[in-house]
């Protein structure tokens, strides 16, 4: 039997599309990165099953989920605490921006995050340009003609992230688009740039494990900081990786370990 789609209504009214991929026990939630969708943890999830209940959910705007702002970290940090009201307690493990919703929803509702995993995602990128990511993504050239395409375009300088795009894009009648707005992605971006949340990281009292690639998108040093100001983390920073740290091998031993301690 495959995963099965539920719908979660936030506290807004949008509604919120959650995959289950299967297993028993305590809620693992996973939470995506930007222009995403929960099926690109299906790999991810399918030894994750051993451990716990299995849960993604599609940010808003992006998958199925609905479509509404406001783009805010706080907003969609919102819709993560909504999910786990539904689920119960569970470890929470997000990659790039899904880790710092997962973060800000541990530190805001502590009693719903039994534990935290964060992927290659920091709490500061003060000073970069949300002019250069409306260029970037309004260069994205869509449709595309074929997954192939989709590869190419995105596969630069990884190829692992060409085909994690190939799962956030739907076939139309004139091509493949991305499921998640560019509008709304730039919006994304730009909050991070406007915003950080440190005081977030202070307020995390779980357990939790960062995961740093080789080759991050996160200002140097900011990963081991922000492990260093929470009571019960630890940080990781795995050689020879780039962004998607969970395509590689290094990444099953790390986060089963953790579990095993934590859940």
């Amino acid at each position: 039997m495959g995963p099965r789609l539920i719908l979660v209504r936030a506290s807004d009214g949008v509604e919120l599309a959650v995959t289950e991929f299967g297993g028993s026990g305590p809620p693992i939630l996973l939470l995506h990165g930007l222009m995403g969708r929960a099926s690109t943890w299906r790999a991810v999830a399918g030894w994750l099953v051993q451990h716990g209940r299995v849960v993604g959910v599609d940010a808003r705007g992006h998958g199925r989920s609905g479509a509404r702002g406001p783009w805010t970290t706080e907003r969609m940090a919102a819709d993560v605490a909504c999910v786990l009201a539904e689920l119960g307690p569970a470890v929470v493990v997000g990659h790039s921006m899904g880790g710092l919703h997962g973060l800000v929803a541990a530190a805001r509702r502590p009693e719903l995050v039994r534990a935290l995993v964060v992927e290659d995602m920091g709490v500061d990128f003060r000073g970069r340009s949300a002019a250069d990511a409306r260029a970037w993504f309004g260069a994205v050239p869509q449709p595309f003609p074929s997954l192939a395409a989709v590869r190419r375009a995105f596969g630069h300088p990884r190829a692992e992230f060409g085909e994690y795009m190939t799962e956030c894009v739907e076939e139309r009648p004139d091509g493949y688009h991305l499921l998640a707005r560019m509008e709304h992605a730039t919006a994304i971006a730009a909050d991070w740039a406007e915003r950080d949340h440190w005081p977030a990281v202070a307020s995390v009292r779980c357990p939790a494990l960062l995961v740093e690639a080789e080759e991050s998108v996160v200002p140097e040093g900011q990963m081991a900081l922000m492990a260093a100001r929470m009571p019960a983390a630890t940080h990781v920073r795995v050689p020879g990786t780039g962004h998607l740290v969970h395509a590689r091998p290094e990444f099953r031993p790390l986060v089963q370990s953790f579990l095993t301690t934590h859940m």
